[in-house]
């Protein structure tokens, strides 16, 4: 089940990041589109925060247009990314030499299959007694995930949500020997953990009314839960239906996919039997 999964949501969204871990009794299947944190040859770091996110309309290019460009001139949307890219440079600011932090891309429109997203580059050059792991421990968890202040606002997460996130929201990616590395931030993901006995077959969701994160789950009779977690920044524009509906927006694609999976092994069990 949740290899099929895999498998269609590569087949879905050509993504940078797609994969497939296995960790013990946990398995993560993961078509992050956001860079948390790459170190090049050099010493160069670089960090693409997203932050905005707005449906397509594929088969309207007029509306799909117009979702654009409201994305990309929302006041709200864009004081959200540019949150984010002053805390990265801050992060960065920390393992980088003075004055090599810098933002060559501010909320640029990227668009993929299901949805605009305004995500900005922030790079900076590491300095020579800083590892690649300093780095990504000055920066870790990612910025987009947290909101700013940093510190202040994860005890205040802390104190609103019901559990811990788990590996949502983290990161994803590789460390390699010869200085380099690449790692995203774990969103737009299916993780799957074993399923209890009590567990029905069905799907659930669930929203925190402090937060309104949702966490979204599939039950299956492989033997796992497919859970799936979305959220989204609060800034003083926000308005709290709309953060809700962007929320469903991101769980859709993946929710979809794992229906079309259930759907088929259904068929296929009735051509058995």
């Amino acid at each position: 089940h949740h290899t099929k999964t895999h498998d269609h949501l590569c087949a879905q969204r050509n993504i940078r990041g797609s994969s497939s871990s296995n960790s013990s009794s946990v398995i993560v299947c993961c078509s992050s589109p956001e860079r948390f944190l790459q170190g090049g040859r050099g010493g160069v770091l670089e960090a693409k925060p997203i932050k905005g996110t707005a449906a397509r309309h594929p088969e309207d290019p007029a509306a799909d247009a117009a979702a654009a460009a409201a994305l990309i001139s929302s006041e709200k949307e864009r004081a959200e990314n540019l949150m984010i890219v002053d805390l990265l440079r801050n992060d960065l600011g920390k393992v980088c030499e003075p004055g090599s932090v810098h933002v060559p891309g501010l909320i640029q429109l990227e668009s993929h299959a299901a949805v605009h997203q305004l995500v900005s580059t922030v790079r900076g050059l590491r300095r020579p007694e800083a590892s690649c792991t300093d780095a990504v421990r000055a920066a870790f968890p990612g910025g987009s995930m947290t909101g700013a202040p940093k510190v202040r606002s994860m005890a205040i997460l802390d104190g609103l949500e019901g559990a811990a996130r788990g590996v949502y929201s983290g990161a994803l990616g590789y460390l390699s020997i010869n200085d380099t590395f690449d790692l995203n931030i774990v969103i737009r993901s299916a993780v799957f953990t074993p399923r209890s006995a009590e567990q029905a077959d069905n799907i659930t969701q669930t929203a925190n009314p402090a937060t309104g994160a949702i966490s979204s789950s599939i039950s299956s009779d492989d033997g796992y839960v497919m859970s799936v977690g979305v959220g989204g920044a609060v800034v003083v524009q926000s308005d709290p239906d709309a953060e809700f509906a962007e929320m469903q927006l991101k769980a859709k694609r993946l929710l979809e996919t794992a229906m079309l999976v259930q759907q088929s092994q259904s068929e296929q069990r009735c051509q058995t039997h």
